[in-house]
């Protein structure tokens, strides 16, 4: 995973020697993402710079990549986990320059180009993505990025009316006004001038799934392959183990196949054959005390670090910057993950495989039990996979690459999502089959066996929450004693988009201001919408979830208290 950067729509007068020189600056500001190399391409058209990270191929697959005539340009950040597959199904010959995994882009788009057929390729990619391709011959673009959004990307004008596209707004943010992120599943093509989806699936409407089953075993086999096809790494890599079911089952599985070299089909024993787990929590946080316990089970060469809430403090200003938005519940948990990656990065480590995914999937959140029906239970796990990318994809990815260390979330693989959001939502209901049970108990029952029943059975824990109560309740109490109740009475004129609703939330918007100015920016942030007791869903299932201001899943009460058996 990397960064990218790309200028559009350059006309005959403009001066490329300074855009090529604005675009070299523009592009460092997120250089943290691709540490290893840079690369620039530029012509008349056109202007494209990528900061690599190299995960796969690090000796070649430098970029921009470009086909053997030159006539195609690609900048990549992300992973695209069957591109031997899909190389191999190609219908014309394509010269590969590289061993990326990220050149099949350029074959698909080719071979669609020229057979007329260009819908369906996008769709065929297994992968995680935002790209910027330029076709020098047909002086044609397309912007895309992957279906549920784990890679960032934003896109706007200048004041020349040039598109401009990046992995991070803080890299086009100055120069565009306009500046919003690139909606998920979508792709923009510069022939018709269109933004259009390109991944939609059947199981969105909760009637093709109605009466639908997927077995335990079907659902194991598809999270096994999800997690496998996520292997594909030339470099070390590791697991993030919070001790909770997600991360614990993520590390589980990687366990089985980490002595194999998946790029070769397992063919041979892989480079770094030892798993690494990481966990990170304050001083007897419930999550290191857990993360402890998988480890252990599971056999993996385990590191749980501490970090102290003043640590946590100073470094807010710099995870704000990093994340790019003031959402609370970001904010909160992506401060230990920020501290965390930095750990990892210093021990060599490039990857790691986290658990982003199962709760929007399965229904984890607590206020899922009060879900009245079927049809509510999905469209709610359907909403929360749609705003994904705003929230627990931007964390997951913008704190680790921080520090060039590149997240994977096999929950969100595309083909492991066709299994488990085909089925019945019935099934994964607290109540589901006449029984009160524990949330996730469908996937719980999928990998028994695989985990310590401490582990397997554990209720769920907000990350936030896990790495120790002392962090929220710490940050609560800062902000209430920094922010006055003067300044925070002007807060909606001082704040007119997503006005902050607490004193917290105010700390957390004066910090973002004073890096992304402008309202813009601001609107980059669906404010408020993450707090899950105030989900619009949950308010209509349970009234009191109205009133549930904090974000923590301990304000969720009634629910957290009392796990079901």
């Amino acid at each position: 995973m990397c960064s990218i950067l790309g200028i559009f729509g350059l006309q005959p007068g403009d001066d490329v020697v300074a855009l090529r020189r604005q675009a070299l600056e523009q592009s460092q500001r997120q250089r943290h993402r691709g540490p290893d190399w840079s690369g620039v391409f530029v012509d008349e058209g056109a202007i494209l710079v990528h900061e690599r990270l190299a995960i796969v191929d690090p000796a070649g697959g430098a970029q921009p990549l470009r086909s053997a005539d030159g006539r195609l340009v690609l900048a990549v950040n992300g992973e695209i986990y069957n591109h031997r597959a899909l190389e191999q199904s190609l219908e014309q010959p394509y010269d590969f320059q590289t061993g990326s995994d990220c050149e099949v882009i350029n074959a698909l788009y080719r071979q669609a180009a020229e057979t007329g057929r260009t819908g369906a390729w996008l769709d065929r990619l297994n992968g995680i993505f935002a790209f910027a391709l330029w076709d020098r011959e047909r002086q044609r673009y397309l912007i895309a990025r992957d279906p549920i959004g784990v890679c960032p990307l934003y896109w706007g004008h200048d004041d020349a009316g040039r598109l401009c596209v990046a992995s991070e707004m803080k890299a086009i943010a100055p120069t565009c006004a306009d500046v919003a992120p690139f909606p998920p599943g979508h792709v923009y093509d510069s022939a018709t001038g269109e933004l259009q989806r390109y991944y939609d699936r059947p199981w969105r409407d909760h009637e093709a799934t109605r009466d639908v089953a997927v077995s335990p075993k079907a659902l194991r086999e598809a999270f096994e392959a999800a997690v496998h096809r996520q292997l594909m790494c030339d470099v070390p890599y590791g697991v993030l183990l919070s001790g909770g079911l997600d991360s614990s089952l993520v590390a589980a599985v990687a366990a089985r196949f980490a002595r194999r070299r998946i790029e070769e089909n397992d063919a041979s024993e892989a480079w770094w054959p030892r798993l690494h787990s990481f966990a990170i929590g304050l001083e007897g946080s419930p999550d290191l005390k857990a993360a402890a316990v998988a480890a252990e089970a599971l056999g993996t060469v385990h590191h749980g670090f501490t970090y102290t809430f003043e640590e946590g403090l100073d470094a807010l200003p710099e995870v704000i910057r990093h994340i790019e938005t003031y959402d609370v519940t970001t904010i909160r948990a992506s401060t230990p993950m920020f501290l965390l990656a930095r750990r990892i990065k210093a021990m060599g480590v490039k990857m790691v495989l986290s658990g982003e995914g199962s709760d929007e999937v399965f229904g984890g959140y607590l206020y899922f039990h009060k879900a009245p029906d079927a049809r509510e239970f999905h469209d709610e796990t359907i909403r929360k996979l749609d705003a994904l990318h705003n929230y627990d994809c931007l964390r997951a990815n913008k704190s680790m690459m921080a520090w060039g260390v590149e997240p994977r979330v096999p929950f969100l693989d595309v083909d492991f999502l066709d299994v488990a959001m085909s089925m019945d939502a019935s099934h994964k209901m607290v109540g589901a089959d006449g029984r009160r049970r524990i949330e996730k108990a469908v996937l719980r029952e999928a990998f028994e066996g695989y985990l310590p029943e401490s582990i397997l059975w554990r209720q769920k824990e907000q990350f936030s929450d896990g790495v120790g109560y002392g962090w929220i309740d710490g940050l609560k109490a800062h902000a209430e004693a920094t922010v006055s109740d003067r300044v925070f009475a002007a807060a909606a004129s001082r704040f007119p988009v997503n006005p902050p609703q607490s004193k917290e939330a105010y700390l957390y918007r004066h910090l973002f201001e004073q890096f992304f100015p402008g309202p813009a920016c601001a609107a980059t942030v669906p404010g408020g919408k993450s707090i899950a007791c105030s989900s619009p869903a949950a308010i209509a299932w349970d009234a009191a979830f109205a009133h549930a201001a904090d974000p923590s899943g301990r304000a969720v009460a009634g629910v957290h208290e009392a796990a079901v058996a």
